[in-house]
């Protein structure tokens, strides 16, 4: 708080803006930013931590290309054929599954 002529004023420190980006060439190449996390991968599917939430990739010969976490960015290549955004209070069969491997 600031006292500034008998007036109490609360700082407002700057709000982080959330930044994700997911950019596919050619379903053979993605670039991803705002990557928290690598959760898992294989050369058939890839589990990503985003800002947006967890992304699941899907695909064939899959294997990353670059990984900063520093930054929060990634890239994969490999044939792509499927992404998803799992909602941790989506309560489907799927999301089960896929947590359920996850956290064994």
């Amino acid at each position: 708080m600031v006292q500034k002529g008998g007036c109490a004023l609360m700082e407002m420190s700057p709000k982080k803006t959330v930044r994700h980006d997911v950019v596919m060439i050619n379903r053979k190449k993605l670039d991803i930013t705002g990557v928290l996390k690598v959760e898992s991968f294989d050369h058939e599917e890839f589990l990503l931590q985003t800002e947006a939430g967890f992304l699941t990739i899907k695909g064939k010969n899959l294997h990353m290309k670059n990984l900063s976490l520093e930054t929060g960015q990634v890239s994969i290549e490999g044939i792509v054929f499927a992404m998803e955004y799992i909602d941790e209070s989506y309560q489907g069969e799927k999301a089960k599954g896929l947590f359920g491997r996850i956290f064994k």
